[in-house]
């Protein structure tokens, strides 16, 4: 049975790696797009024979677009190097695989259409009946697109009276481009990021809670374990530890580890953290630490540096980028010790935290010591959560910190 290979974002195809009738394993790098200013690999759904090609280099994608099947062996075209695209692929030896694909199609209940893996997970989390979606893509499939804008039909409310509203924001006329003045059209990725901030801060009524935490046992023991980890390579930064007790916080306060989605919360079990990542030409980009809170402390170190370095070297795979149910962002590297991120919808909240700084501390004794201290702001939807959750959310956060031991996961450490 044919595998469909779907995009899952937006973009441009800049390479085909196999060609017609290659085989390729679960897994397997076979394309590359361009998405936001990053080459982003498309690995293959599945073990099989790359029986079409559905798009060609320097295509415009759109997700939930198919760009390819995979099948069975004995589907493939005769012999491997062939370059057929899926509209030639009929006319060659390939033709046997496509009539099978298609009597498989037709065999379906009329009036039917394809749907996207990632649509038909959507629309299994928000419970919608795919029955009644239709699908805007490619021979009317069902894509991402179609589940997120599905508005379930309802009876019209009565007029309402008409209601004062905000004036629009006045459309300012930029002064001329000249010697002192240079006009910058923003790229697809600094649009993506207007997008994303403004549907934020327009539809997300955020609140905001900040503790200090003493940072001075959290380095100690970073020192330590880098120093039983220095022959093995690894090394575990201030961020990673961050994002393991981000991470073991959100398993006691599985509420802020879910999505608004409007007409419900979607909670997640498993635990992914999302990174931000500042890139080289400007923007940020967020890769994602899959099963934070269980991923022993060494993998998930090394996991993030090689996420991070491929975002910043604008090579990065889907996985890099996909899954998160919780956000942190830290711009400690700059110095900066304390700030306020902007949650990335649909997610509850994103945790912000700057630089561990060298400060006077008052003791229980009254004497006035040297103390290091790090600022953490989390910012909640509050459609989701409340003041009190959240600052019991930062309360367990900081005691994780202060006592990092818990953060190995070892029994009893916590």
């Amino acid at each position: 049975m044919a595998v469909d290979i779907t995009a899952t974002v937006d973009g441009t195809l800049l390479n085909w790696l196999k060609d017609v009738g290659d085989v390729v394993s679960d897994g397997e790098v076979i394309a590359e797009m361009d998405a936001d200013k990053a080459t982003l690999e498309i690995e293959a759904p599945a073990a099989g024979v790359l029986l079409a090609r559905s798009a060609e280099v320097g295509d415009s994608i759109r997700e939930g677009d198919l760009l390819g099947q995979l099948g069975e062996p004995e589907e493939s075209v005769a012999g491997n190097g062939a370059s057929e695209s899926v509209a030639e692929a009929p006319a060659a030896a390939n033709g046997a695989a496509v009539e099978a694909a298609a009597a498989e199609e037709e065999s379906l209940p009329e009036g039917r259409a394809r749907i996207s893996p990632i649509a038909r997970r959507l629309a299994r989390e928000r419970g919608i009946d795919l029955a009644r979606v239709k699908g805007s893509g490619p021979g009317g499939r069902v894509v991402r697109a179609d589940i997120e804008n599905y508005r379930e039909e309802k009876p019209a409310p009565a007029p309402a009276p008409a209601a004062t509203t905000s004036p629009a924001a006045p459309q300012r006329t930029p002064p001329p481009a000249g010697e002192d003045v240079e006009h910058v059209k923003p790229d697809s990725m600094r649009r993506r990021i207007a997008a994303t901030t403004i549907e934020s801060q327009q539809t997300i009524p955020h609140f905001y809670i900040t503790m200090d935490i003493d940072a001075g046992p959290l380095q100690a023991f970073r020192r330590q374990l880098n120093d039983a980890l220095a022959e093995s390579g690894t090394r575990v930064t201030v961020n990673d530890l961050v994002v393991r007790a981000t991470a073991l916080t959100l398993r006691d306060f599985p509420n802020l580890n879910s999505h608004w989605y409007g007409d419900r919360i979607v909670r997640y079990r498993r635990i992914n953290v999302g990174i931000a990542v500042a890139l080289p030409a400007a923007g940020l980009m967020y890769v994602v630490a899959q099963d934070a809170d269980s991923t022993p402390l060494d993998e998930l170190a090394a996991g993030n540096r090689a996420m991070a370095l491929r975002a910043r070297e604008g090579r990065v795979k889907l996985s890099d980028l996909t899954g998160a149910t919780f956000s942190t962002s830290n711009l400690g590297a700059w110095g900066v010790s304390h700030f306020a991120a902007v949650i990335n919808p649909p997610e509850a909240g994103v945790l912000a935290f700057g630089a561990a700084q060298k400060v006077p501390v008052v003791g229980e004794d009254g004497q006035l010591t040297a103390g290091e201290r790090m600022s953490a702001t989390i910012s909640i939807d509050h459609r989701v959560s409340d003041g009190a959750e959240g600052a019991a959310f930062m309360q367990r956060f900081r005691e994780l910190l202060e006592g990092p031991l818990a953060l190995l996961g070892w029994p009893g450490s916590s």
